[in-house]
């Protein structure tokens, strides 16, 4: 089964043999490494993707399913340099071992760009569905506090 998507932007197309997820077909086959496999469950937000303008669990999504479909990673987030997003986390300690931020930064990206000046709840309403084993969420949360004063 051939699969066309629009993937951050540009026209994609996958060959589907088997059932597999669309963060399989991410990584594996279209060789956008940035979606992380950590649970393969749903539950912590490493492989979090853009999917119609909603974020979804990639390890959740039937690549099958995907057909016709806008799909954004975090290889799509931004451009060459750091994104406001990026740069916020970095300049904050906000990054640690690495492997959740791609979720995190997919959706930080998708809720500042719904919402410039997000509140305090807002911000950690969006990061419920990332667990990140290494910082604790403080430095998370008030990097992107920082970055809501700065844009409003």
């Amino acid at each position: 089964m051939i699969v066309e998507f629009l993937l951050n932007g540009e026209p994609a197309t996958a060959r589907i043999v088997s059932p597999v997820s669309l963060l399989d077909v991410l990584r594996d086959q279209l060789e956008l490494p940035g979606s992380k496999n950590a649970c393969e469950q749903g539950e912590c937000g490493s492989c979090s993707v853009v999917l119609d303008g909603e974020i979804v669990c990639s390890c959740l999504v039937m690549a099958a399913d995907v057909g016709d479909s806008e799909v954004v990673t975090v290889e799509g987030i931004g451009g060459d340099g750091l994104t406001p997003v990026q740069r916020a986390m970095h300049h904050s300690g906000a990054v640690q071992c690495g492997f959740c931020t791609p979720g995190i930064v997919v959706v930080a990206a998708d809720l500042f760009a719904r919402n410039p000046n997000p509140t305090t709840l807002e911000i950690k309403e969006a990061l419920a569905g990332n667990i990140c084993r290494c910082t604790g969420y403080g430095a998370i949360i008030r990097s992107f506090e920082k970055l809501a004063r700065e844009t409003s």
